[in-house]
């Protein structure tokens, strides 16, 4: 495990990070450079597994999230039937984070059930961005008559 990172020292080297080479620090624009290093934020873990989990019941955290993700993953997980209660909280108004509570009946695995919430969540986001398309797309040829 890499060390922790003390924020009063500016010269720390990031343990998981590839090391570039000259060539290709300079075969790649400012713009790519970028774009890498936008990536590389997102893969960071954002997800965490709070102690006390089980099978069927586990809270998680999430960084950087807030009511938006909360409250419609909350209602997309609550359609499945195998799930006895989930629900969630912002910890306080200041922190980004987002804790999120699943309990599911003995049968039902937690962490699949919030990964098909993911999925459910996704599809009808899907669903909604084509809706929305299609209504924009008519409006614009009607408003062109």
């Amino acid at each position: 495990m890499p060390s922790p990172v003390n924020p009063n020292d500016p010269d720390q080297s990031m343990a998981d990070a590839t090391p570039l080479n000259d060539a290709e620090m300079q075969e790649k624009s400012p713009e790519q450079l970028e774009e890498e290093l936008r990536v590389a934020e997102l893969r960071r873990q954002r997800i965490k597994v709070l102690p006390g989990a089980s099978e069927t019941a586990a809270s998680f955290q999430f960084e950087k999230e807030d009511h938006t993700l909360g409250n419609a993953l909350r209602y997309v997980i609550m359609k499945n039937p195998g799930v006895e209660f989930c629900g969630y909280t912002m910890p306080h108004p200041s922190e980004e984070r987002m804790n999120l509570r699943i309990q599911t009946y003995s049968p039902a695995n937690v962490f699949e059930v919030l990964d098909k919430g993911f999925s459910d969540l996704m599809d009808l986001c899907d669903v909604v961005l084509e809706t929305f398309t299609a209504a924009r797309d008519d409006f614009e040829t009607n408003k062109m008559q």
